[in-house]
């Protein structure tokens, strides 16, 4: 079993087996990529994904076969340093950045990396949002110091791109464990509305908007509004929210609307994205638990990799990524959580059904870094 490593079927969830294989250290093949699609094998943004995996590992072995259904990964040694990579326009720079999040605590040298193309897009999270949610996670896990920053130079809207983004992050040699089993009461709402490329009024409008709603929750709302010009405005016009709930224990809760690309889909007014947008972070509030939705791999995966003691994480229902990424976690480091549905019917007051998730970590020990 060892030589042959694990093996998959298709194209779903291909972020997470390759991420899995770089920090288990167990190959991967992954068979039937898209075979039946009239346009057969990986798309140009995985085949992108897999080069800035490639930068960042020093000996790992890629082969795919010569229509691109099949891929085999031999992991090699995570190593960071600097890195700048040019994100294929079809996913926005999120895609990339969130398997960066992943990695980047078990790099030999600390990571740096540039990432050039689309910053806001409508199907991965925003960097605003990585930014505004993982980032004050990872801290939770220990990981932190001066040397993790998530910095957006430049916004790229699709289909144009053109933005840029600076990513650092120091590495660690153990995760330490966490408890977050209270996410506490909400306490104060943040944003950014950004606007490029069209009239900067188009942000205070969203602002408006987005306060209408929200006023009746929380007084203490800010939402900046950030309307970057010229060079750093990337090549298409968009706009969009990112909005932020912090709650009294450190819990961020985020949701975010994005306008439509230019000339796809309907145009949206600035009101109703607005709008629309404090109503998904109302559902993820209702939803609730110490982590977003759009975090809970992220956590779950560190959890898994802590020290050898017991994590707990409260968390919403699962999304069904996350439920497939528990079962990767089982195929690769044989780690389960024992998941416990607490119901709150009786008091509506704390929302959504929960789930709170423990395990005992592998006690991963980041072998590469090198001792001050």
């Amino acid at each position: 079993m060892a030589n042959k490593g694990l093996v998959y079927e298709g194209c779903n969830f291909f972020r997470q087996r390759l991420v899995l294989s770089l920090l288990s250290g167990k190959k991967v093949a992954i068979q039937n990529i898209r075979s039946k699609d009239d346009n057969p094998g990986l798309r140009d943004f995985e085949a992108s994904f897999i080069r800035l995996m490639d930068k960042i590992t020093n000996g790992t072995r890629i082969e795919i076969n010569q229509t691109g259904t099949v891929l085999s990964f031999q992991p090699g040694l995570l190593y960071g340093g600097s890195v700048e990579h040019e994100c294929n326009p079809q996913r926005s720079v999120g895609y990339y950045l969130e398997a960066l999040l992943m990695l980047a605590p078990f790099m030999k040298s600390p990571l740096r990396a540039v990432l050039k193309g689309v910053t806001n897009d409508q199907i991965d999270p925003s960097v605003d949002a990585l930014k505004a949610s993982s980032v004050p996670l990872m801290k939770k896990f220990g990981l932190d110091g001066e040397g993790l920053e998530l910095k957006i130079v430049k916004r790229g809207m699709p289909p144009g791109g053109g933005g840029e983004v600076h990513f650092s992050c120091p590495v660690r040699r153990t995760i330490r464990p966490v408890q977050l089993t209270d996410p506490g009461k909400i306490k104060r709402i943040r944003g950014t509305a950004y606007s490029v490329r069209v009239s900067p009024q188009m942000a205070n409008r969203i602002v408006d908007s987005a306060r209408s709603i929200l006023n009746k929750f929380i007084p203490d709302i800010y939402i900046y509004t950030d309307h970057m010009k010229g060079a750093n405005a990337g090549k298409s016009p968009g706009f969009g929210l990112t909005l932020v709930a912090e709650t009294t224990n450190g819990a961020f809760l985020c949701a975010e609307l994005v306008s439509s690309p230019q000339g796809q889909g309907d145009p949206v007014l600035p009101e109703d994205l607005g709008r629309n947008c404090a109503k998904l972070l109302l559902g993820e509030i209702y939803r609730g638990g110490c982590v977003d939705s759009t975090n809970q791999s992220l956590s779950l995966l560190y959890m898994t990799l802590g020290q050898q003691d017991v994590s707990k994480a409260l968390l919403g229902p699962l999304s069904p990524y996350t439920i497939e990424f528990l079962r990767h976690i089982r195929d690769f480091f044989q780690i389960m959580f024992k998941m416990e549905t607490q119901k709150h019917a009786e008091d509506s007051q704390k929302g959504g059904d929960k789930v709170l998730m423990t395990c005992v970590g592998a006690g991963y020990t980041n072998i590469s870094k090198t001792l001050k």
